[in-house]
């Protein structure tokens, strides 16, 4: 029914100027706003689109939303830190170091962004 369908993802937040910046200035995405609508869509590579909405009674998700592989994982945290990104810390079976990755099957750091969803960077070698 659907294999066919360029289906795309969407979330919440709850400030679109300040999420619009956080993805065009510190992740460095090509984001485009609909003022219209109040949407702002991330154009990511392969030519998928992630839509972000504004919502008043934004709850950040508690689950990661979005996933950003990358050829080294040591090199994307350290860049992000530089900008000023802040990596989750989580103890148990994802335990993640001093950098804030979970070192396994695959690499993985977490982060948030500036409403609070969850996102990551993963080693795109898994």
């Amino acid at each position: 029914m659907f294999s066919n369908t360029k289906a795309f993802s969407s979330f919440s937040t709850n400030d679109l100027q300040k999420t619009k910046a956080f993805y065009q200035e510190i992740l460095g995405l090509n984001v485009s706003e609909d003022n219209d609508m109040m949407l702002l869509t991330l154009h990511l590579a392969g030519g998928t689109n992630v839509l972000i909405y504004p919502k008043d009674n934004h709850i950040s998700a508690t689950f990661t939303v979005l996933n950003f592989p990358v050829d080294n994982i040591d090199k994307a945290v350290d860049e992000l830190t530089s900008r000023g990104v802040k990596f989750l810390q989580y103890e148990g079976q994802i335990k993640t170091d001093e950098k804030g990755i979970s070192r396994g099957k695959p690499n993985v750091a977490w982060f948030t962004d500036i409403a609070g969803n969850i996102l990551s960077v993963i080693d795109q070698s898994w």
